[in-house]
């Protein structure tokens, strides 16, 4: 029995304290245990059992290093995780009154195809739908050249569902439509008692079908419109497609050639339904219960017979497949998604419209983030049309393929959607970011040599989707966007985060590696070295605030930041040959420059006397803390930085501004909060959907203002630094009620509470991870 007992109290003791924190590696558990069964050796064995799993309970509960009892680190079973649907719930979007119009919708997406889904007074249920790759060709006289150039990401069309009779028609007949987020769906209720009608609206998470589900009383008559506005200007719509609608956008032979050969469009199809025209189906007969598919597809390099073939391919495949199966694996995948984060905080109104900003950003962002292309920051794929259309101080008509600033993605505009999809574990979502930039790398690297005869590539600030560069000799006239090389180096520090949170070598060696290597031997070999030896900048821009500077602070902060980081990978990835390249760079980087003001110290935008024009409302300075990160809590010089951070010539909030991230990373908790909530909070006024974001800089929806409000409140909630952790960095004590579970670097997840501004409940996976976990609340108090 003794035996027994030992090996009993060996395997507990190797199961429980294998991975944790240095003071349970010594043997003492086991130790204690066998002491305790020696002692009482001639005790019944259960009570020597008793004895010995209670010292391990005791043990397994006692507080890691620098953490107070009331928040030790317990395991993943010890607690249960919070009611995700409750608080989902508290965060659905539900409307009592419908539309009109577009402006009035709502949301919804399978993170490629997208819809705008609203009610007109009539009881028609109506709906846009975007696609990630719908990518068409500006009008041959289009003259601003922000949308002609870089392709139009356009709508597939315009869909109108009428149910007959119409249960809107009563006098004081009920209305309800409501977005239920946990399970991604739209449900709108019409009517009351025998006239009484159920919507369901849901963009299948696993394949590409939309489905609108209906569900009445009595039986009725369905009838489905196609409204395209483009028919017969580059859309056809096909005739006589028994009980179906087929049409498809070809763009024309004068696009470029990178949008020549890209067909999109779809069919829409349903039970019982046939044709009353080219654009129309109609009920055969009423009924209760009616299913209506559309099943959108892009094809590039194939005819329009090909596309059509492919399509008719695609509906079978999905017709096979049974309703309630894809339904219920549709809303697993929801639940999944919603199980990988979540930040609830149940305090006044102000903090509750907050969480419901974040929840309903990372929602929008999923609905978008995992098509073939990235999410578009002037409006993703769920712009809208609007007759009364304020352009500057003009009036116009716009159709739902407009948007200001066009078909181009601006990589200062683009990544705010991107940082935040780390710690909240969507990592899915950011593939389709880095894979486009990968796939720029080959022509942008190819220009490159023909320009400047050297090796290396770098992306353009503004760049349509498949790349390109142009001639930027020094001789060039400065601009905007110019001389502008910060792009690959921010991208490559987001690849580097996405590898260091998911360990994905597959991903390293065939996109980050090819990536970050051709960035800095672009820096390496297109600029020469001063007297000393280092880095010369010049001429670079400081973004595009100061032109043509002189070793601006953003290239110079990123070549720190990536340099060092790709220096600590394993030879075995990258090479000795390589390694010790990046050495001898490295060694060459001149320093950030610094100036002072008040008689403090501060960072500079650009090393010299600062005499350029600024161009833009910008703090290029402050780049060094945020997306470099060279300064920040936990480093040194951190005052250096607050400095900086609290004389910056610009304070404006919303869009694309950076403040509430630097803020957060700066320990600055009152105006991280300021600024994050405006992020979350600030609704376009003529768009009704809490988070179709003020148009700003940009254009409404306003994806980069959401993003950072996410990225904002994630840094106030925890930061990380290498393997250290941060929790409540800058977390108001005010919102003292608060459950979270956020992702980590190493495949590492951290959940817990927040009770009247102190952690509990603290639950780090894998546990091995609980040693490098610090709170700062602890630290501030």
């Amino acid at each position: 029995m003794k035996d027994n007992m030992k090996m009993f109290i060996k395997k507990i003791n190797k199961k429980l304290f294998e991975d944790r924190p240095e003071q349970f590696k010594i043997g003492k558990p086991m130790r204690t245990l066998q002491m305790i069964y020696g002692q009482h050796n001639t005790t019944g064995k259960c009570e020597a059992i008793f004895l010995g799993l209670s010292v391990l309970l005791l043990l397994f509960i006692m507080p890691v290093k620098g953490m107070s009892q009331e928040h030790s680190i317990l395991s993943g079973s010890a607690i249960p995780g919070p009611d995700i649907s409750r608080w989902l719930d508290t965060c659905n979007v539900s409307w009592n009154t419908p539309g009109p119009t577009s402006l009035q919708s709502m949301p919804t997406g399978n993170g490629d195809i997208g819809l705008n889904v609203w009610i007109e007074p009539n009881g028609d249920l109506c709906f846009l739908i975007g696609k990630t790759d719908a990518w068409g060709a500006a009008s041959a006289t289009e003259k601003n050249n922000w949308i002609k150039d870089g392709g139009i990401l356009m709508k597939l069309g315009k869909v109108r569902v009428s149910v007959s009779p119409n249960p809107l028609t009563a006098q004081n007949a009920s209305f309800k439509q409501i977005l239920k987020l946990h399970n991604s769906e739209i449900l709108v209720s019409e009517g009351d008692g025998a006239n009484a009608v159920q919507l369901r609206v849901w963009v299948d998470a696993d394949h590409p079908v939309i489905r609108i589900e209906s569900k009445s009383t009595k039986p009725v008559s369905v009838k489905v419109t196609l409204d395209d506005w483009r028919a017969g200007n580059g859309d056809i719509i096909l005739p006589k497609q028994a009980g179906q609608i087929t049409w498809y956008h070809q763009n024309p032979d004068y696009a470029d050639a990178h949008l020549q050969g890209i067909i999109f469009g779809g069919a829409i199809k349903g039970k019982e339904l046939v044709s009353k025209d080219d654009t129309t189906l109609q009920s055969r007969t009423t009924d209760n219960i009616q299913l209506i598919s559309i099943y959108p597809l892009t094809t590039r390099n194939l005819t329009a017979g090909q596309w059509l073939a492919q399509l008719h391919k695609q509906i079978g495949r999905i017709d096979e497949l049974s309703l309630e199966q894809t339904r219920r694996a549709h809303q697993q995948w929801w639940d999944r998604f919603w199980h990988r984060s979540w930040i609830f905080i149940d305090d006044d109104e102000a903090a509750r419209n907050i969480m419901q900003g974040y929840i309903l950003q990372r929602y929008v962002t999923a609905c978008a983030g995992r098509g073939a292309y990235p999410i578009k920051f002037n409006g993703s794929i769920f712009v809208v049309d609007n007759p009364q259309y304020k352009q500057n101080k003009k009036i116009i008509s716009i159709d739902a393929d407009y948007r200001e600033w066009g078909g181009q993605y601006w990589m200062q505009n683009t990544r705010p959607m991107y940082w935040p999809r780390l710690m909240a574990g969507d990592f899915d979502e950011m593939l389709p970011l880095f894979k486009m930039y990968a796939n720029m790398l080959p022509d942008n690297a190819a220009q490159v040599k023909k320009f400047y005869h050297h090796e290396g590539a770098y992306f353009a600030e503004t760049s349509p989707f498949w790349g390109g560069l142009l001639y930027m000799g020094p001789e060039v006239k400065e601009n905007w966007t110019g001389h502008y090389f910060t792009p690959i180096l921010e991208l490559s520090m987001m690849m580097l985060d996405y590898y260091d949170y998911t360990g994905d070598k597959k991903f390293a060696k065939n996109i980050l590696l090819p990536v970050v290597s051709a960035g800095v031997q672009f820096f390496d070999q297109h600029f020469g070295r001063d007297e000393q030896g280092k880095l010369l900048l010049d001429p670079d821009n400081s973004i595009e605030m100061f032109w043509k500077a002189h070793d601006p602070a953003p290239d110079i902060a990123g070549l720190h930041a990536v340099i060092s980081r790709l220096i600590a990978l394993p030879t075995n990835l990258t090479g000795e040959k390589t390694n010790a390249e990046w050495k001898r760079f490295y060694s060459e980087l001149p320093e950030l420059p610094v100036g002072n003001k008040d008689g403090k110290q501060v960072l500079l935008p650009y090393t010299g006397p600062q005499i350029i024009k600024g161009h833009n409302l910008e703090n290029p300075e402050l780049y060094a803390v945020y997306p470099f990160r060279l300064y920040g809590l936990g480093k040194p010089n951190l005052e250096l930085a607050i400095n900086t951070f609290n004389i910056r010539k610009f304070k404006d909030k919303g869009c694309w501004v950076q403040d509430p991230i630097q803020a957060a990373m700066l320990g600055l908790t009152d105006i991280a909060k300021t600024y994050t909530a405006y992020n979350l909070t600030r609704k376009e006024p003529v768009l009704k959907f809490p988070a179709f974001w003020a148009t700003g800089h940009d254009y409404a929806p306003d994806e980069d203002n959401g993003g950072n409000g996410e990225n904002g409140l994630q840094e106030m909630l925890m930061q990380v630094d290498g393997k250290k952790i941060m929790l409540l960095p800058a977390w108001p004590k005010e919102w003292g009620n608060t459950e979270f579970k956020l992702n980590a670097p190493y495949n590492t997840t951290v959940q817990g509470k927040v009770v009247d501004g102190k952690l509990i409940n603290l639950v780090v996976t894998p546990a091995s991870r609980g040693k490098d976990v610090i709170d700062m609340s602890v630290q501030q108090q």
